[in-house]
């Protein structure tokens, strides 16, 4: 196959920060997305609705000319939160889910709940309000070894979550194992899960092998070559559970090659040509169209999209980094080659 068209996706889990940062990063996106679920991890951390349409108005003030995208917001969960923001945020057509970070498990996540229990009359707003929660499924527990913390997650805290709230909707975002793949599978349709390019493609050889390589380095962290394997079958096999979300998580070189780089693989720029190699790589590239453009909009019940975008088989470097000075940043793959390039887009 030389040529690919798919219905124009959407990226259900996307970082685009703020200020000249994300003037830097968005345009990437919207090249190639035609919405996107947007992280509230700033700093501060979108928590209102009022911050969360300011937020999208920042974003779209950063869309270039000619060209559309629709940022869906979504609210930072804290212990703070109010039942009433919680139907607030119900009500309000711009924003789409709360997003629960444990405290201190990713970046910017200390304002995150530290105790998950007590949030419970949260959850049972959220499920009666019928908006979703997006999870990020680690604990953060200082004697859990690293790469168990998504495990004991979904052991400890989430199964009870799903037997407690049966009606709440649930994305288990960036899954990275195998005990994540066969969870979400055993629940009904009200849980999913996104997956990211770089836990499709890599292993955790990827960060330690020949070296210490901080752009491969984000959280969850990559998995043994085992959890890889069940995340390509899962995001191959055609179950409307599991869909795209890329995770890109832009921080300045500077911030990633330090003593104590930060979190997060910078994915936008490239993020259909890896989800593609990665799918041809299992043989599945019929697959992709529902893992990219229609799985993810069934799940939030927003209409598919209607444009289309299509790759071309041609080999191109990925470049070294993207911006100059203050705000350059290191992609994934830096220097590498890929086999498939965007080439079109078109809108409807």
């Amino acid at each position: 196959m030389k040529k690919l068209t798919l219905t124009r996706p959407d990226d259900w889990h996307l970082h685009v920060r703020s200020g000249a940062l994300l003037k830097a990063v968005l345009p990437h996106t919207a090249r190639q997305f035609a919405r996107a679920i947007i992280m509230p991890n700033l700093k501060p951390p979108v928590t209102t609705v009022e911050q969360a349409l300011a937020y999208r108005e920042e974003i779209l003030q950063a869309i270039p000319a000619g060209l559309d995208f629709t940022p869906l917001m979504t609210l930072y969960l804290t212990g703070s939160t109010s039942l009433e923001e919680i139907r607030k945020a119900a009500t309000s057509e711009h924003v789409h889910a709360f997003k629960l970070y444990p405290a201190g498990a990713t970046t910017n996540s200390d304002s995150g709940v530290a105790d998950i229990e007590a949030v419970y009359p949260l959850f049972e707003e959220m499920e009666k309000q019928d908006i979703p929660l997006l999870v990020h499924g680690e604990v953060t527990d200082e004697t859990c070894d690293i790469f168990d913390r998504e495990r004991v997650f979904l052991e400890t805290r989430l199964a009870r979550i799903v037997d407690r709230f049966p009606a709440l909707r649930i994305v288990v975002e960036h899954v990275t194992t195998r005990e994540a793949v066969d969870f979400v599978k055993a629940q009904g349709p009200r849980i999913a899960a996104t997956i990211t390019p770089q836990h499709l493609l890599y292993n955790r050889n990827a960060i330690l092998a020949g070296g210490i390589r901080p752009h491969f380095y984000c959280l969850p962290v990559l998995k043994r070559e085992q959890h890889r394997e069940a995340l390509v079958q899962a995001a191959t096999s055609g179950s409307p559970k599991f869909f795209l979300g890329t995770d890109s998580a832009p921080h300045l070189t500077s911030l990633k090659e330090n003593a104590c780089g930060c979190a997060g693989c910078f994915s936008a720029p490239l993020a259909l040509e890896l989800y593609t190699e990665a799918f041809e790589k299992a043989g599945a590239l019929d697959k992709l169209e529902g893992f990219a453009s229609f799985y993810g909009a069934d799940f939030y019940r927003l209409p598919r999209n209607r444009g289309t975008v299509t790759l071309e088989k041609s080999a191109w470097q990925v470049p070294g980094v993207y911006n100059d000075g203050d705000i350059a940043i290191t992609p994934l793959k830096a220097g590498e080659s890929l086999t498939w390039k965007l080439q079109a887009t078109v809108r409807v």
